[in-house]
């Protein structure tokens, strides 16, 4: 197979890129807003950039690289999950979790703590007992 029928399979197989879908997950990079909403000079020069490369067949990964590459990482709505990036993706669930594994560890602790039955206090021993009714019968 060819590199030129190996391209037109991988595009068939991708959807069409949209300007709408690839609005929303990349920046204005003068104005730092997303580029749905941004109205900057250089908001519209990024869109006519995205207009041209859709116009070319290009998918939206294909679009997300050249922009990165004519502008910048800045960019990307998201930054890459790569390298330190990753720890933006990678540290939140693993918070979550310890969130919910530290719950499922002390709640039933809690319960149980709750529930625990009342125990009947021990009689006095005799000795015990006649002191205290000694001492209560000297304090009226």
């Amino acid at each position: 197979m060819t590199l030129g029928l190996v391209c037109a399979a991988s595009a068939a197989t991708q959807p069409r890129a949209s300007l709408t879908d690839i609005e929303n997950d990349v920046m204005c990079v003068s104005c730092r807003e997303p580029l749905s909403v941004a109205e900057s000079p250089q908001a519209y020069a990024e869109r006519n950039f995205i207009r041209k490369l859709i116009a070319q067949g290009q998918t939206k990964s294909q679009i997300e690289a050249a922009l990165v590459g004519q502008y910048g990482p800045a960019v990307l709505g998201r930054p890459p999950a790569h390298g330190f990036n990753l720890t933006v993706y990678v540290l939140p669930p693993a918070l979550v979790l310890l969130g919910l594994a530290a719950l499922a560890v002390t709640v039933p602790r809690w319960r149980r703590r709750t529930k625990a039955p009342a125990t009947a206090p021990r009689p006095l021993a005799a000795a015990d007992a006649k002191r205290l009714e000694e001492d209560l019968a000297r304090h009226p």
